[in-house]
């Protein structure tokens, strides 16, 4: 019997945690989910549970292995960013994982800030507005401030991906991936850490950065597998994309969050930038990656349920709707947009009022104009001063066609296309050691795209 050689991948989210056995021509061949259960830190705040999480990962592996079907070559990790472990001398955590979402008090940020030439110039450097506890290295000046002792008993402070690469290495590493991400950590203006973490001594407890590309043997001399040392889940999505797309793109990556992502501007963020919501994450090659965000996600859902609850109609009603031309044609006239803000989070649909719309269909293609306004406002403050030529939207937007007909109604000078990629995340933490276990070329057709114009007739 031959086996399939595979790599799995943990692809670990804030909500669901997900293992994919990908084979040498990236289809996925097996998948697990779980559903882990919060517990609370030592202030009641939900909190991840690493211990549920280290036992999903080593029963899931357990698993895999007992598969007669497949070799079982390598593993690596995509997860969400914002978050550290903090190792002691034993190589256990030392404090629960503490939630990115913790209300951080704000005189210690203001205290930080004041000492290292203001918020202004400090949100500068580290390309990030000021986030609070989502700033993760702000949380460990946190707890050097609040708890000391256990600060001096930290061997070493992990961002989860690379925290699920020790529990399979014993090896303490740090990756540009998740540095770069709104950490407050890295200097992009210099390319290196931000001086403030040596001067309050909080680098020594970060462990040394390595290429994204390193694997290391498995801790269990027994497991032939190689290991990656993970990466952050954004980033690790934009990989399918750079390997298959040579011309300048920039990637709208929906969901909760819509987060135009441009991995060809790497001009410094201004302060006008950083006002609206830009910042920049780290590729896996170690460059910038400008972003800006919009809640757009949630705030479409807010406003569905009001349009079904004020037209009597189910919410799921409209994750269907049809794009209507002679509708948006006729709501373009009879109510005009103010003018875009690219301070303005909110579309203007927020402040409208439903009676004045006909139906349910004809006020949710009004919602979609408003948020296709704020939309392409916030794109097109990391499309400045670059060659752009095709923009790439993913996840659940991508399949609403009202709001990509608006889009490329939006940017006529850029081909827009509805992208799908298969886990993208997972993907990437895969091809991102291609050469250490894959004896195939990487395929062409990793990411499967629609082509939307203006006019709808011409779409393909």
């Amino acid at each position: 019997m031959n086996l399939i050689p595979v790599i799995a991948i943990f692809d670990i989210g804030k909500t669901n945690k997900k293992l994919f056995l990908f084979d040498e021509n990236y289809r996925i061949v097996f998948e697990r989910s779980a559903h882990l259960t919060e517990i609370s830190d030592e202030d009641g705040f939900p909190c991840e549970d690493l211990g549920s999480l280290s036992s999903f990962l080593f029963k899931s592996l357990d698993e895999i292995l007992k598969l007669e079907q497949f070799q079982l070559k390598a593993v690596n990790f995509s997860a969400y960013g914002a978050s550290l472990v903090y190792i002691g001398e034993d190589g256990k955590p030392l404090t629960p994982l503490y939630n990115y979402l913790k209300p951080y008090p704000e005189e210690l940020s203001a205290h930080l800030y004041k000492k290292y030439g203001g918020e202004e110039q400090f949100s500068m450097e580290a390309a990030s507005p000021a986030l609070g506890s989502l700033n993760s290295g702000l949380q460990l000046y946190r707890l050097k401030q609040e708890k000391p002792e256990m600060f001096a008993r930290i061997k070493y402070a992990l961002h989860l991906p690379q925290y699920l690469s020790f529990l399979l290495t014993g090896k303490y590493y740090s990756d540009l991936t998740s540095i770069g991400c709104h950490t407050a950590m890295w200097n992009f203006n210099k390319n290196t850490y931000h001086a403030w973490l040596q001067q309050e001594a909080v680098d020594v407890k970060l462990a040394a950065i390595v290429a994204l590309d390193k694997t290391l043997p498995a801790l269990d001399p027994s497991k032939k597998y190689r290991v990656g040392i993970g990466l952050h889940d954004s980033s690790a999505a934009l990989i399918p994309y750079l390997l298959s797309f040579n011309e300048p793109f920039v990637l709208i990556s929906t969901g909760t969050w819509n987060i135009s992502l441009n991995p060809f501007n790497q001009t410094p963020l201004t302060n006008q930038e950083l006002k609206s919501d830009c910042l920049c994450y780290m590729q896996y090659q170690g460059k910038p990656v400008k972003a800006s965000r919009l809640f757009s996600g949630f705030e479409h859902e807010q406003q569905v349920k009001r349009i079904a609850r004020h037209f009597n109609q189910s919410a799921e009603k409209y994750a269907d709707v049809s794009y209507d031309a002679g509708i948006i044609s006729r709501l373009k006239k009879s109510h005009p947009q103010p003018e875009s803000d690219v301070l303005k989070k909110e579309p203007a649909f927020a402040a409208r009022t439903l009676s004045d719309f006909k139906s349910d269909t004809e006020a949710y293609h009004q919602l979609m104009l408003d948020l296709i306004q704020i939309q392409s406002a916030s794109t097109r403050l990391i499309l400045q001063n670059t060659h752009v030529k095709r923009l790439f939207v993913d996840g659940g937007f991508s399949k609403n066609s009202i709001f990509m007909y608006l889009l490329a109604d939006a940017f006529k000078g850029v081909e827009v296309f509805a992208a799908s990629v298969a886990r993208a995340s997972a993907l990437g933490a895969a091809l991102v050691i291609h050469d250490e276990w894959n004896t195939k070329v990487i395929p062409g057709d990793l990411v499967q795209l629609k082509h939307y114009t203006a006019n709808r007739s011409n779409a393909k």
